[in-house]
């Protein structure tokens, strides 16, 4: 059975737009057999990683020094077979979520190996995650607005020596919501979402054509600057 660990770092949790993206995704992960646990960033009493001696690194590989919820976690991370890391865009990212990806370096071998011409270190061998997915929303109406946090997501799973398994990707993102509801175009977003998770549970890999149908346009940009 394939184990997902989903990370929420939107503030708003349950109420986000990146919740609305996340939840069909990790449902229809379930759907095709998966087990998957769902972590809120700020529901985790979290401190951030700002001791700056490589403890983890240096003076005992693999063990974070610092005892708060994230050591419950990492028992988690390390039983997973996919990341699911989700996130709203904002400078580029909330706080939090920044904390928690700098608290993975205890997850990581400090080994280091050129490949591709880059530095890069790898998961320790107690780690089980082989993919990286990431879920990211936007109010803006560019899809580019996203760039940033892809980026980031590929260069932590290349850094982890992981495949980086493809992004959902929902620019103006409020315009899946209306009224507390969800709009006709939002229940497409919701599908395509719920479609996402089961292939990439079923047949390894998200087909172009469905993440293309989470991350089309709702409106024109025209429309969305004067609403």
């Amino acid at each position: 059975m394939t184990k997902v660990v989903a990370i929420n770092g939107s503030p708003r949790m349950e109420r986000g737009n990146t919740a609305r993206v996340l939840t069909p995704f990790l449902d229809g992960m379930r759907e095709a057999g998966a087990e998957v646990e769902l972590f809120f960033v700020n529901r985790l009493r979290l401190k951030p990683c700002a001791c700056g001696e490589m403890y983890c690194w240096d003076k005992k590989p693999g063990e974070c020094c610092i005892n708060d919820e994230m050591q419950q976690v990492y028992p988690k991370l390390r039983a997973a077979d996919v990341l699911v890391l989700a996130t709203p865009v904002y400078i580029p990212l909330p706080g939090r979520m920044q904390d928690f990806i700098n608290r993975l370096c205890p997850l990581v071998d400090p080994v280091l190996a050129t490949r591709d011409g880059r530095t890069r270190a790898r998961f320790r061998n107690d780690v089980g995650i082989k993919r990286i997915v990431l879920v990211a929303v936007s109010g803006w109406w560019e899809k580019e607005n996203l760039d940033t946090v892809v980026r980031i997501a590929e260069e932590l799973a290349a850094n982890a020596g992981v495949e980086f398994a493809g992004a959902l990707l929902r620019p103006h993102a409020y315009e899946m919501n209306k009224g507390g509801q969800l709009t006709d175009a939002g229940k497409s977003v919701h599908d395509a979402a719920r479609k996402a998770g089961r292939e990439l549970v079923a047949d390894g890999m998200m087909r172009p054509e469905t993440l293309e149908a989470v991350s089309r346009p709702l409106v024109t940009r025209d429309d969305q600057m004067r609403g």
